[in-house]
């Protein structure tokens, strides 16, 4: 019985967090803001590519009109000519969440890369592979078909969540398991008290928002995105690695695709996006998943109050 209440205890004791997920063009952002208007709260973004400065359009950044005066942390820190890796991303994220604790608002965390959330939210050792400049420079010479082989054959389970047309983080999953062995098992111990909300959609609903969203985004001007990213310095290789919308759009921009192709492959890689993220969350048993605002909202009023 003493045990018990000890464990209870320190449950209660523990900081909360809202964990705002789910698949691209859910409405995540939407939803997050919402809560936080509510909760008097400040968000941190969970976006591998909202990381990056000038990477605005095609990756869905929140606007500053859009934001509704709420704080929002992890957006722009990085240069998009530079790897910006996930051992980072916990570093710049932690001291986040140790300023909105501090001020004593609640942290809501917001994104739809689950390593990330995940690197976070959990007291994660994340392992340091160093680069192996020898290896990489045999791996480089593969064909994709040859390197997903490789990862299949090594690491099965970083093999189905993996951007599978991104020839550097192939390379680099690899790279880690041929070093380390298989990705490692984390433990998914966290200081926290974590409340996980994830937007639930039909994938017909979900299929049409991600075309509606891309409508939307080249009328906004993203090949013009994608024009000044490339004026900024950075190569064909380099926003191809950046996936979906900036890999479609500059291979249009450099001639190996025409406007149509360019439009259906963005609409069925982001789509083979869905389902590995989908992936990734559904091993995780922790996630409440809604299918509306106010069933959210609920759960974050029940979370937040008691």
């Amino acid at each position: 019985m003493k045990n018990s209440k000890a464990k209870l205890k320190t449950r209660l004791f523990r900081p909360k967090i809202i964990v705002i997920l789910g698949p691209t063009a859910s409405g995540k952002s939407e939803l997050a803001i919402k809560i936080a208007r509510r909760f008097n709260a400040e968000i941190i973004s969970a976006d591998s590519r909202q990381v990056y400065k000038g990477l605005d359009i095609g990756s869905g950044k929140v606007t500053k009109k859009e934001m509704m005066d709420i704080p929002h942390h992890l957006l722009d820190v990085a240069s998009p000519k530079q790897i910006f890796t996930v051992a980072q991303y916990q570093k710049l994220a932690k001291k986040a969440l140790q300023k909105i604790l501090k001020k004593g608002k609640l942290p809501i965390i917001c994104g739809g890369t689950g390593f990330y959330i995940d690197a976070l939210i959990y007291d994660y050792q994340l392992p340091e592979v160093p680069p192996d400049k020898k290896m990489r420079k045999k791996l480089e010479g593969l064909e994709l078909t040859e390197l997903l082989k490789i990862l299949r054959r090594i690491d099965p389970e970083r093999f189905k969540t993996i951007d599978r047309k991104n020839k550097r983080r192939l390379i680099r999953a690899i790279e880690i398991a041929e070093t380390i062995g298989k990705t490692p098992k984390l433990k998914k111990h966290s200081s926290y008290n974590v409340l996980k909300i994830g937007i639930k959609k039909p994938p017909k609903e979900l299929k049409k928002l991600i075309e509606e969203r891309l409508k939307k985004r080249l009328k906004q001007r993203l090949i013009k995105e994608v024009k000044n990213l490339r004026r900024q310095g950075l190569n064909w290789q380099r926003l191809d690695d950046l996936g979906l919308e900036y890999r479609y759009v500059s291979r249009y921009l450099a001639g190996l695709i025409n406007k149509k192709e360019m439009i259906d492959s963005i609409l069925k890689e982001s789509w083979q996006y869905v389902k590995r993220q989908m992936t990734w969350f559904k091993k995780d048993k922790e996630i409440y998943w809604v299918k509306n605002i106010q069933k959210a909202i609920n759960l974050a009023k029940e979370f937040v109050l008691t």
